[in-house]
C-alpha cells in the first residue's frame, strides 16, 4: 500500500483553531487543568450532535435490523471480571527513579527521556527505569456509603459489555433473530498513562459501538461487509481516499477472542493512526457471561435450532471522528491578498449550515430583515445571525467555524427583496428572491458534496 503525503495542517493548528473558534477548551483550565481532559465549547457541541446522529441515523434509523441502546456506565463488577477486564485489561509500565516520569514498557521507543528529551528512555546515563509492571486501565470507584472492597465498582471502559449483558432482553422484547445488532452511544472511561495529541486519545471519551450478532457460520461475510460500510460512511462525508485506508491486524495483534480485526486508519498530523476499529469477536463475550452469571445467552430457533451468536464489532470514539474531519477540512489559502482559513466540512457535519449577516449594521432596515430571515431559517437548520465588525470579517469567522452558506442582506434586498447567497468553498455568489432562501438551504443542504481538496 503506497503511502499518502504528510498532513497538510498540524496539531498545533488544530488545537490552536479548536480553542480560537470555541471548538474545545481545556478542562478546568482556571484550576490548571487536568490532563488531557477537555471541554466542548458550542461549536464543538454542535459538531458533535451531527456526528452522533449522521452515526445513529446509518445504524439504526435506515435499517431493519439494528436496535437501540443505552446502558448503565456504573455496572455490576462482575461484569468486568468476566470480560476479562479486572484481569487482563492492562499495560506494562515503567518509572523512572531519576525523573519520577512513568512510560509504557511497550513504548519506550516512542517516548521522550524526562532529562534529555531528545533520547528515548533508558538511554541515557541518567536514566534508572524499574522492571515493567502491570497497570489496570479502568477506573475504579466506590459504589455506596462504606469504602471498602465490597462497595468497589469502575467505570466502564467501553460500551460494548453493556450490550452483551442485555442480549437475553434485546432478544425477547424486540423477538429478532441473527442477523441483528445493538447499538450504543456513551461516555467511556480509560485511566491512560500516556493519553495526548489532543482529542486523539483521552482519559474521558464518547464511544459509539454496535454489536452486530449473526449465526456463526456467517461471521466471516458479515465482519467484511461492515468493514466496507463503515469505509463507505466516512467517505460519504468527505474524508478523502488518499488519507484513510483498512489495515488488517496480524495474528499477533489481535486479541485472543478475535478471529479477525481491522483498523480504518487515517492520516493524522501523528500519522497513520486507527480512526475505528471492526472486529470479528466471536463468542467469546456471550460465552464469558454466560458462565459467570450462569444465565444462557444464546439464539434458540422455533424449530429448537440453538446456537451463541458470533459477533461482528465495529467500534469508534466521536472525538476522533471530530479530530479527524477537522485536519481533513482544514485549509488556509491567499483571497484577495489576504490570508483565509477555511474548515471544509461536508455541510451535514458542519455545525452551523448558514450565516444571516447584515451588510451594515447600524441600518435599521436591513437588521430587520435579517432577523426575520434567521427566525425562519432556524426553525429547520442550525443557523447565525452575526453583525460583529465588517463583512469581511464575518465572513472570515464563518469559514473557520465551517458554515457552508451565508446569507447577505444589502441595500438591493430593500430595493427588491433579493439576498446574496456566498458559498463557503467555491466563494461564488449570487442572488435568490428573499422568499426563497429557506426552500434554496433545504436543497443545498441535500446536494452530494466532496471535498475541494480531493
Amino acid at each position: 500500500m503506497s503511502e499518502a503525503p504528510p498532513t497538510e495542517v498540524t496539531l498545533d493548528e488544530i488545537v490552536s483553531l479548536c480553542r480560537r473558534r470555541g471548538f474545545v477548551f481545556p478542562s478546568s483550565e482556571i484550576y490548571g487543568g487536568l490532563g488531557s481532559t477537555y471541554d466542548y465549547g458550542h461549536y464543538g457541541v454542535l459538531a458533535k450532535n451531527n456526528i452522533r446522529s449522521l452515526w445513529f441515523r446509518a445504524m439504526v434509523q435506515e435499517r431493519d435490523d439494528m436496535v437501540a441502546l443505552d446502558s448503565a456506565v456504573i455496572l455490576n463488577p462482575a461484569v468486568w471480571e468476566a470480560s476479562g477486564h479486572v484481569g487482563g485489561f492492562t499495560d506494562p509500565l515503567v518509572d523512572c527513579r531519576t525523573c519520577k516520569l512513568r512510560f509504557r514498557a511497550d513504548k519506550l521507543e516512542d517516548a521522550a527521556c524526562g532529562r534529555k528529551p531528545s533520547k528515548r528512555p533508558g538511554e541515557t546515563p541518567d536514566c534508572d527505569l524499574t522492571e515493567p509492571r502491570q497497570f489496570n486501565l479502568m477506573f475504579k470507584t466506590q459504589v455506596g456509603a462504606l469504602e471498602d472492597e465490597s462497595s468497589a465498582a469502575y467505570l466502564r471502559p467501553e460500551t460494548a459489555q453493556g450490550i452483551f449483558v442485555n442480549f437475553k432482553n434485546v432478544l425477547q422484547l424486540a423477538r429478532r433473530k441473527p442477523p441483528f445488532g445493538i447499538a450504543q452511544v456513551g461516555k467511556s472511561f480509560r485511566n491512560e498513562i500516556t493519553p495526548g495529541n489532543f482529542l486523539f486519545r483521552m482519559r474521558e471519551f464518547e464511544q459509539m459501538e454496535m454489536e452486530f450478532f449473526v449465526p456463526p457460520d456467517e461471521a466471516e461475510q458479515w465482519y467484511r461487509y461492515w468493514i466496507d460500510e463503515r469505509v463507505a460512511w466516512y467517505r460519504k462525508y468527505g474524508l478523502r481516499d488518499s488519507h484513510l485506508r483498512v489495515r488488517e491486524h496480524t495474528p499477533e495483534e489481535r486479541s485472543h477472542y478475535s478471529s479477525g480485526t481491522s483498523d480504518l486508519e487515517y492520516l493524522y498530523p501523528i500519522g497513520w493512526s486507527e480512526l475505528e476499529g471492526v472486529a470479528n469477536r466471536g463468542d467469546y463475550d456471550l460465552t464469558q457471561h454466560t458462565q459467570h452469571s450462569g444465565t444462557k445467552l444464546e439464539f434458540v430457533g422455533e424449530g429448537g435450532e440453538r446456537y451463541t451468536p458470533h459477533v461482528i464489532e465495529p467500534a469508534v470514539s466521536i472525538d476522533r471522528i471530530l479530530l479527524a474531519y477537522l485536519v481533513d477540512g482544514y485549509d488556509e489559502e491567499v483571497v484577495a491578498e489576504r490570508q483565509r482559513t477555511v474548515l471544509r466540512l461536508h455541510p451535514a457535519l458542519a455545525p452551523v449550515k448558514a450565516a444571516v449577516l447584515p451588510l451594515i449594521p447600524r441600518n435599521g432596515d436591513m437588521v430587520e430583515r435579517a432577523r426575520a430571515l434567521h427566525d425562519e431559517l432556524r426553525r429547520r437548520h442550525m443557523v447565525e445571525y452575526d453583525d460583529g465588525g465588517q463583512i469581511g470579517r464575518r465572513y472570515r469567522r464563518q469559514d473557520e467555524i465551517g458554515t457552508p452558506f451565508a446569507f447577505t442582506i444589502d441595500e438591493q434586498t430593500l430595493e427588491d427583496d433579493t439576498v446574496t447567497v456566498r458559498d463557503r468553498d467555491s466563494l461564488a455568489q449570487e442572488r435568490l428572491p428573499l422568499g426563497s432562501v429557506a426552500a434554496w438551504l433545504d436543497q443545498a443542504l441535500e446536494r452530494p458534496w466532496s471535498s475541494p481538496k480531493a
